[in-house]
């Protein structure tokens, strides 16, 4: 992603969701997108995915395998979605379609992209719910979503995503709304099943990311103020957001950071983290600090750092 944008317009003014993200996912790695509700990482994202309202404003670029995604027509990036990019979406509840069967919606897919005649995409779907370890997969998948539990339908989510075997998948939020048990079982899926794969994981859940990312990126009022890799985040924080975001964690003091997110239709003037931050100076109210590498692959937007 180079110089990514993505704002909406409103009666109200323009919503800066996403504003000027530059960062890259290697093959294979894991990376992490972390940040507080409404700060922009599911729209990031949905503008991957370009399924975005047709309101949404988009700049910037998106390479991928060579091709700018924002620029490729909507019948070839049909081919991309699930094929070459899959996105497990927040909240099965909603994301499922409860009147059709389970096996349908995942042999849909697996038609569309591989081109997969019915009986054939029928037994696909099958060996996808079984390899996320459903048990009876040719059984479940005459079901309707209501009849699976939140952890099942989340499984059902993810073989959605891994049905035709793309080489980057965004989860967002995978792991929401599920108890502590069911929680530790996803994470344990999702670290098997995605070995060979590069994943966006984006969540606000810091001991996941923790468990599962090679990177991480602190996303903050629509833009990135810190991303290194998970050990560098975890043991040498440097923006005073990351340090805030890890001293909320139980083992660290739950502490929680003074202060509420801004609206993304008015931005503080400066650094967007100055009414918040107990170490803001004159320069952070009025100049807008710049993403610097303060150290090999360790970027941090802050004047201190």
């Amino acid at each position: 992603m180079i110089n990514l944008k993505t704002h909406f317009p409103t009666p109200d003014g323009i919503v800066r969701a996403v504003d000027r993200i530059d960062l890259s996912i290697r093959e294979k790695e894991t990376f992490g997108l972390i940040g507080e509700t409404g700060c922009g990482k599911t729209v990031l994202g949905l503008t991957i995915m370009r399924l975005l309202p047709p309101s949404a404003a988009v700049e910037g670029k998106i390479i991928y395998k060579g091709k700018n995604l924002l620029e490729v027509s909507e019948p070839e990036m049909r081919g991309v979605r699930g094929e070459e990019i899959a996105m497990i979406l927040q909240n099965p509840t909603t994301s499922l379609n409860p009147v059709l069967r389970v096996g349908e919606q995942i042999a849909e897919a697996i038609r569309l992209h591989q081109g997969l005649n019915k009986r054939d995409a029928k037994e696909k779907a099958i060996e996808m719910l079984g390899s996320v370890r459903i048990s009876s997969p040719s059984r479940r998948t005459s079901e309707y979503p209501h009849e699976f539990s939140g952890g099942m339908k989340q499984r059902v989510m993810i073989a959605m995503g891994l049905a035709c075997d793309p080489s980057l998948i965004i989860a967002d939020e995978p792991t929401k709304g599920l108890d502590v048990t069911i929680k530790a079982q996803i994470i344990e899926l999702i670290t098997k099943v995605t070995e060979e794969k590069a994943m966006l994981l984006i969540t606000h859940d810091l001991g996941v990311a923790m468990e599962l990312c090679d990177r991480i990126a602190l996303m903050y009022a629509g833009e990135l103020v810190e991303y290194a890799t998970a050990r560098e985040i975890f043991d040498d924080p440097l923006h005073p957001y990351t340090r805030g975001f890890l001293g909320s964690l139980p083992n660290r003091g739950l502490v929680p950071i003074h202060g509420m997110s801004p609206s993304l239709i008015d931005l503080p003037r400066g650094c967007r983290f100055h009414p918040r931050c107990k170490h803001a100076t004159e320069a952070c109210r009025r100049k807008h600090p710049d993403m610097v590498e303060v150290e090999a692959g360790h970027f941090v937007r802050c004047f201190d750092a």
